[in-house]
C-alpha cells in the first residue's frame, strides 16, 4: 500500500517513438544543398505534442565534405539519443528527412534567417513541429543524482536537465521505481536557486547549485512532506546508475515470443501500453492480466531495484501461460491521469485488458484469469464478481477488510518491526484511527481539514500537519479507506487463490485471510483456496522481518514457494 512519499510517473508515448531503439548509429544520408541556401549544421530543438503531452526533440546535423548530411535525432522525454536519421534533404528552404527506426518523417521550411524550421512530423498521424537553433547549453545542463530516504527505503532520483529556447527544460526518473521520464512542468533558476516543480504528482525540488557546479543541495517536497535530497552531477553513467544485480530477473532470448501491445479503456478514454508474452506453440492457450499494487506502478510493478511483474511474467509463460502486463494509466508509456484515479477507475482498466486478450487468436477466450498484487488482490474480485469473462482470480496479499482497517494495523507492526516499543506503537495506531474516521465522516473538504488541525494540535509538529491532512484527503485514500472489499468476494463464484506471506506487514494475514474465507464461502465458492506462505513477506520474499525496510536488501524477488503455487494451482483450473 502506499507510502509517505511516492515517486509518481506521467510520461506518456502516444503516436512519436512507439519503440525507439536505443542503439545510437551514425547514418549517412545525401543531400544537394543549394550555395544560395543558409546552412543548417548545428543542434536544433522541438517540443512535439502528443495527447497533451510534450515530447522535447533535439536535432543534430553535420555535413560532410561532399555535402552529404549526417543526422541523428534525440527524444529527450524518453532517454532515446542517438537515433539514425536515415535521409535528409534541403532543397529551396524545403527540409525533408526520414527516420526508419521509428516510421517518422518530417517536412518543414527553413526560414531565411536559417534560425527556424516550421514544419510536420509524421508518424501514423501529422502533427505539428517547429525546430528552432538550439541554445547554449548552461552549467547546470546534464544529468544528476540524489538518494531519498523515505521511511528507511532509499530511493535514487535522476534529473535531466537541459536549456531550451524557451527555458529550462527537466524529466526526472525515479530508478529503483522505474518511474521514468516524468516531465517537470516547471524549472526556475535564480542565481544559485534551483527550483523544479512536477505538478502532476504534486512535488517539487528546491535546491542550492554549488560554486563548483557539482552539487546541488536541497529537499524534496511533495504532497506537504519534506525530505532532504542532495543532487551531485553524474560523471560516470556506467557505474552510479548501476542497478542492483537480481538473480532471478529472466535474460534474453527467452524460449517464448514477447511483443509490445497498446489497447484502449474505452470507459475510461486512454490507452494502455503493455507487454504480452506467448508461449511457444500454436495454442489457444489460458492467459492472465497482471494487476498492479497501489501506487504508480510501471508493467513489471518496479521497486526498489525489484521487477516481480518480470519475473512472475517469465515463470507463468514457460509454463505455457499468456501473460499481459500493463503501465498503470498515466505512467511509462500508458495514457491517462494517475493523480485523480481511484480503486474502481484502475479496475476498468483491468477489464480493458481482459477484452484485449480476447480478440488474440492464442488466447482461449474462456480461460482468461487475473492476477493481483496488494491493491490489485482487491480489483481482482471487484472485477470478477460483475465480469463473467474472468474465469479465475488470484489475489497476493489482497485484502478482504476495509482500508482504514488495513491502514491502522499496517503502522502498528511495521513500528513495531522497526523497534518501537508495544505501547508507543498502539499510541500511535489510535490516533490514525481517529483521524481516519474523521476523514470517512467529513465529505467537505474545509470542515475536514479545520477538524484535523483541532485533532493534531500539540501531537503532531505544526509544520507536518499541512502534510498529514493533503495525505488523507486524496480521492484514492478516500475511496480506499471506506471501500469494503468483502462485499465483491462475496460475489465471487469463480475459482480463487488468496495467499498472503507469513511476514507480510503491509497487509497481515491474520487479519485479512480469514475475511477473506469467510466472504467466500458466504459466495458460495466451491473452488476457493487460502493460504498463507510461511516466512514471505508482502513482495512474497523469503524475509526476517516482514519490514518494507528489508525489501531492497533481499536478492529474492518472489520465492520459488509463491512463484510454483500461483503456477501449480492456474495450471488445475484447466
Amino acid at each position: 500500500m502506499r507510502s509517505l512519499i511516492k515517486i509518481f510517473s506521467c510520461f506518456l508515448v502516444a503516436v512519436l517513438i512507439a519503440a525507439l531503439p536505443m542503439a545510437a548509429q551514425t547514418a549517412a544520408t545525401t543531400a544537394n544543398a543549394q550555395k544560395a541556401t543558409p546552412s543548417i549544421t548545428g543542434d536544433w530543438q522541438g517540443t512535439l505534442s502528443v495527447s497533451g503531452q510534450e515530447l522535447h526533440l533535439i536535432l543534430h546535423i553535420a555535413q560532410t565534405a561532399n555535402g552529404a548530411f549526417k543526422a541523428t535525432l534525440d527524444s529527450v522525454d524518453q532517454n532515446a539519443n542517438g537515433i539514425p536519421i536515415t535521409s535528409m534533404s534541403l532543397k529551396e528552404g524545403k527540409l525533408v528527412f526520414t527516420v526508419d527506426a521509428v516510421r517518422g518523417s518530417y517536412e518543414g521550411k527553413l526560414n531565411a534567417g536559417a534560425t527556424l524550421i516550421e514544419g510536420t512530423w509524421s508518424q501514423g498521424q501529422p502533427l505539428p513541429l517547429t525546430f528552432k537553433r538550439a541554445v547554449k547549453k548552461a552549467d547546470i545542463d546534464g544529468d544528476w543524482l540524489g538518494t531519498l530516504e523515505v521511511g528507511g527505503a532509499k530511493l535514487r532520483l535522476q534529473f535531466h536537465i537541459t536549456s531550451t529556447p524557451e527555458g529550462f527544460h527537466a524529466t526526472v526518473d525515479s530508478l529503483d521505481q522505474g518511474a521514468m521520464a516524468m516531465p517537470a512542468s516547471a524549472v526556475t533558476r535564480g542565481g544559485s536557486k534551483l527550483q523544479v516543480e512536477l505538478k502532476q504528482i504534486n512535488g517539487s525540488f528546491s535546491g542550492t547549485i554549488d560554486k563548483d557546479l557539482t552539487t546541488i543541495d536541497g529537499s524534496w517536497n511533495q504532497n506537504g512532506a519534506s525530505a532532504a535530497l542532495v543532487l551531485k552531477r553524474v560523471t560516470n553513467p556506467t557505474k552510479e546508475l548501476a542497478m542492483p544485480v537480481r538473480p532471478q530477473d529472466p535474460v534474453k532470448p527467452y524460449p517464448y515470443h514477447e511483443e509490445d501491445v497498446v489497447y484502449d479503456n474505452k470507459s475510461a478514454g486512454n490507452k494502455l501500453a503493455a507487454t504480452l508474452t506467448l508461449p511457444q506453440g500454436k495454442g489457444p492457450f489460458p492467459a492472465v492480466v497482471l494487476i498492479t499494487g497501489s501506487g504508480p506502478q510501471d508493467r513489471d510493478e518496479s521497486l526498489l531495484g525489484h521487477r516481480p511483474f518480470l519475473v512472475l511474467a517469465d515463470y507463468l509463460t514457460r509454463k505455457g501461460i499468456v501473460v499481459l502486463r500493463a503501465d498503470d494509466r498515466g505512467i511509462g508509456k500508458s495514457t491517462g491521469t494517475f493523480a485523480t484515479a481511484t480503486t474502481t477507475d484502475f479496475a476498468t482498466d483491468a477489464e480493458a485488458g481482459i477484452a484485449y486478450l480476447k480478440t488474440r487468436p492464442e488466447v482461449n477466450a474462456h480461460k482468461i484469469g487475473l492476477i493481483g498484487h496488494s491493491e490489485g488482490g482487491i480489483i481482482a474480485p471487484m472485477v470478477a464478481a460483475r465480469n463473467h469473462d474472468v474465469a479465475f482470480i488470484v489475489m497476493m496479499a489482497g485484502s478482504g477488510v476495509p482500508g482504514d482497517e488495513i491502514i491502522v494495523e499496517q503502522l502498528r507492526l511495521i513500528m513495531e518491526a522497526g523497534g518501537a516499543p508495544h505501547d508507543a506503537a498502539e499510541k500511535q495506531a489510535a490516533t490514525e484511527r481517529e483521524i481516519l474516521a474523521l476523514v470517512k465522516q467529513e465529505s467537505d473538504s474545509a470542515a475536514l481539514e479545520k477538524k484535523l488541525r483541532d485533532k493534531l494540535a500539540g501531537t503532531v509538529p505544526e509544520a507536518q500537519v499541512g502534510a498529514a491532512i493533503r495525505q488523507v484527503n486524496t480521492p484514492w485514500m478516500r475511496y480506499f479507506i471506506s471501500y469494503d472489499p468483502a462485499i465483491a468476494l462475496r460475489q465471487v463464484t469463480c475459482p480463487t487463490l488468496a495467499i498472503n506471506g507469513e511476514k507480510d506487514l503491509q497487509v497481515p494475514p491474520k487479519q485479512n485471510l480469514p475475511a477473506i474465507r469467510k466472504a467466500l464461502e458466504t459466495a458460495g465458492n466451491k473452488n476457493a483456496e487460502v493460504d498463507e506462505l510461511p516466512g514471505l513477506n508482502h513482495l512474497f520474499q523469503t524475509a526476517t522481518t516482514g519490514s518494507p525496510n528489508e525489501y531492497a536488501q533481499i536478492s529474492e524477488t518472489i520465492s520459488p514457494v509463491a512463484l510454483e503455487k500461483i503456477t501449480d494451482w492456474i495450471v488445475k483450473q484447466q
